[in-house]
C-alpha cells in the first residue's frame, strides 16, 4: 500500500454528488433494473449493469471547460447498478415468500427492497476500508476493475474513449 495512489488525489476539488449525476443514475438504475426484472422472470437469471452503465455515464455527462467529471461518472455508475441490483434482489426473493404463502402486497415488497438496500449499504460501509483501499491491487474484481477502466479512458477521451464505445 505504500505505493499506491489514487487516481484523483486529495488536493483536487472535482464535482461529485451532483444532481445531473444522481438523477441521471437513478434513471439507468430504474431503466436497467426494469429489464433485470425482466430478465428474471423470463430466464431465471440477471446480468450486471454495471458496465454499460458506466458507458452510458462517460457519454452523457460531458466535461465542461476542461473540467474531469470521472466523480460525477462514478456516482452515475454507482447509483444505476445499486438500483439494477436491489431491483435484482427483490425479484429472487419476492417469489420465494410468496411460495412461503406470504401475501403479495406492494407496502411488503416495497419494504423488502428498502430492508435490503439498506442492509447491503450497512454491511459493505465496515469492509470497505478492507476491500476497496487495503485490498488495492491484490483481490480480483473483473467487474470493478472493467468499470474504472471505462471510467478513466471516458475521462482521458479521443481514441481510447471510442474503443469503449
Amino acid at each position: 500500500m505504500a505505493g499506491f495512489r489514487p487516481h484523483i488525489g486529495p488536493e483536487e476539488a472535482l464535482p461529485e454528488l451532483t444532481a445531473r449525476a444522481l438523477i441521471l443514475g437513478a434513471v439507468l438504475g430504474i431503466v436497467f433494473g426494469a429489464a433485470s426484472t425482466y430478465l428474471a422472470l423470463r430466464v431465471g437469471l440477471t446480468v450486471s449493469a454495471s458496465v454499460p452503465i458506466a458507458v452510458l455515464a462517460v457519454w452523457a455527462i460531458k466535461r465542461r471547460n476542461g473540467e474531469r467529471a470521472i466523480l460525477e461518472h462514478n456516482i452515475v455508475q454507482t447509483t444505476g447498478s445499486a438500483g439494477e441490483s436491489v431491483a435484482a434482489a427483490v425479484v429472487f426473493s419476492v417469489p420465494a415468500l410468496l411460495f412461503l404463502g406470504w401475501p403479495l402486497e406492494v407496502g411488503l415488497t416495497t419494504l423488502i427492497a428498502i430492508t435490503g438496500g439498506c442492509l447491503g449499504v450497512l454491511m459493505m460501509v465496515p469492509l470497505r476500508r478492507y476491500l476497496i483501499v487495503k485490498e488495492h491491487g491484490t483481490l480480483r474484481y473483473p467487474e470493478g476493475k472493467a468499470c474504472a477502466e471505462i471510467l478513466k479512458a471516458g475521462e482521458k477521451g479521443g481514441t481510447s474513449a471510442k474503443k469503449v464505445f
